[in-house]
């Protein structure tokens, strides 16, 4: 009879662990923010976030208010919708929230990179050395030739003809600005002497392009890799995949390459005295070569198709452009030598600046995510304040809160290049209730966790629209093309992708 009791006894504890485990006994305390666990036990709402992130977030905004937390396979978010809010949790310190215990994990997953103490610090380091500042000025030099080398190496030559070409613009975009940047980050073929030049020039265009390819096959698997929900056969196309860039962005093969950026060369550097060893370090690079291309691309896109979508914005940036290009002394014409934009000439263009910003405003959709280490006050600018449960995670999702907010953004769903400029140049300021915002559009994120290589990706970004513009006339095949519906399964990752590319056409302007 005891051993039935014991038996019993140990399946009870069982069960109530494991229905404690998948959150059946958690309860909404007095001070937290309402709380919604959904009808599935431990996943939650996993599914219909998955689905679609922005909608679901939409939903429920409308339910519970600004604040409310969500149970996600296994783990409580607490979502804040209000913009008031994200100074408190993007500035508050790494012993309460903290970013890094969810990005471990993602990297880990995704790259099979095993990050360290001291890997935040290095990023940040290198890129204030390399990514801001003089360094910049070396970056967008160097960029600046990547795409003479990639966009502008036969009009000398006359092969190309005042002829309208047509293209695939998302596939056309990625290509170019994904290419220039992996060449200006991670070097370029060696040669020796000027008669061998053109022959490495030409092999890393081939390289190049052969990284991009491999490269967009990944990009494809990654937010299902990122949810650990990819079948089987992607599975393993995944794992080759990785395996391949660690080998072709092994610290050894980068060492065999010309002008290769200091801000690949230091950050391996200073991994390795940090006791890194190579194979952790090869991981890394790959790490790198998805955080500093895998969005500015598609933004590039983006930009132009809603440039050619309204006319009188393309006008307007494109005379801007012209305009910034004279005054510099830069002519564009046959048999002139290719124009050299410098980083002094990018900080000339604020239409082009706006219009960009405003195209981040419509596509970029982060998710910014902190660990709650211990409960933590948070005051909402309604006066009601909320505790933070210790063990939950934070979350801000701005596409919702701020980017598409029409008290913030009259008419949000239209592009409108000059949203972000005063008539004299300066930027604008944004408001809600008639109290100025510190957040009003929030695609790098913020905070301690605020995308460090923002400027080279502007100046990425701003480099090919500026040369699309010099040299081409630009339009779009269909001139009644609708915007193409988003990838919704990419929402939280950076720069949304469209579910179908559009095809355009374009002709030198000479």
């Amino acid at each position: 009879m005891a051993l039935w009791v014991i038996l019993l006894s140990t399946l009870i504890a069982l069960l109530l662990g494991g229905l404690y485990l998948l959150g059946a006994f958690r309860r909404r305390r007095p001070d937290e923010p309402p709380l919604d666990k959904g009808t599935i036990p431990w996943l939650g709402y996993m599914l219909d976030f998955r689905r679609d992130s922005s909608e679901f977030l939409k939903r429920m905004q409308r339910k519970h208010g600004d604040i409310f937390t969500v149970l996600i396979g296994g783990y409580y978010f607490t979502f804040v919708m209000d913009p008031f809010c994200f100074g408190a949790i993007v500035k508050e310190s790494r012993s309460r929230l903290d970013f890094r215990t969810f990005a471990s994990k993602l990297v880990l997953q995704v790259f099979g990179y095993k990050p360290i103490e001291a890997n935040h610090s290095i990023i940040h380091a290198s890129s204030a050395k390399h990514l801001m500042g003089d360094g910049l000025t070396v970056m967008t030099q160097a960029t600046m030739e990547s795409f003479q080398k990639l966009m502008l190496y036969n009009l000398s030559s006359g092969e190309e003809k005042r002829v309208w070409r047509v293209d695939s613009l998302f596939q056309y975009c990625y290509n170019i600005v994904f290419r220039a940047g992996y060449l200006a980050l991670y070097g370029t073929e060696p040669h020796r002497g000027a008669a061998n030049k053109e022959k490495a020039n030409e092999q890393d265009r081939i390289h190049s392009n052969h990284v991009f390819h491999e490269f967009r096959k990944y990009d494809r698997l990654f937010p299902r890799l990122a949810y650990a929900a990819l079948p089987p056969k992607d599975k393993i196309e995944a794992e080759r995949l990785k395996r391949l860039f660690w080998s072709m962005l092994s610290v050894k093969k980068c060492w065999q390459k010309d002008n290769i950026s200091g801000w690949i060369s230091d950050q391996n550097q200073l991994l390795a005295e940090s006791g890194v060893p190579e194979y952790m370090r090869d991981r890394f690079m790959f790490m790198l070569l998805w955080a500093s291309q895998g969005n500015t691309g598609p933004t590039a896109f983006w930009l132009l198709f809603y440039l050619m979508k309204h006319p009188e914005a393309m006008k307007a940036v494109k005379d801007e452009v012209d305009k910034v290009s004279r005054e510099n002394g830069q002519e564009v014409k046959p048999g002139s030598p290719p124009i050299n934009i410098t980083r002094d000439m990018l900080n000339q263009t604020p239409l082009l600046d706006s219009a960009l910003e405003e195209t981040l405003r419509l596509v970029a959709a982060p998710i910014l995510i902190r660990a709650v280490l211990q409960d933590t006050s948070l005051k909402m600018s309604c006066g009601t304040e909320y505790t933070l449960r210790k063990g939950d995670r934070v979350a801000l999702f701005p596409h919702v809160s701020v980017q598409m907010n029409p008290e913030i953004h009259p008419e949000p769903h239209e592009f409108k290049y000059d949203r972000f400029v005063n008539p004299d140049g300066t930027k604008k300021d944004f408001y809600k209730n008639g109290k100025r915002l510190k957040y009003f559009s929030m695609p790098w994120g913020a905070g301690v966790s605020i995308c460090p290589g923002r400027f080279f990706a502007t100046a990425e970004i701003k480099l090919f629209v500026f040369l699309m513009l010099s040299y081409y006339d630009l339009e779009l095949v269909n001139r009644e093309e609708e915007i193409p519906e988003i990838d919704v399964s990419r929402w939280g990752f950076g720069t949304m992708q469209p579910v179908h590319d559009v095809q355009f056409r374009y002709r030198l302007r000479f």
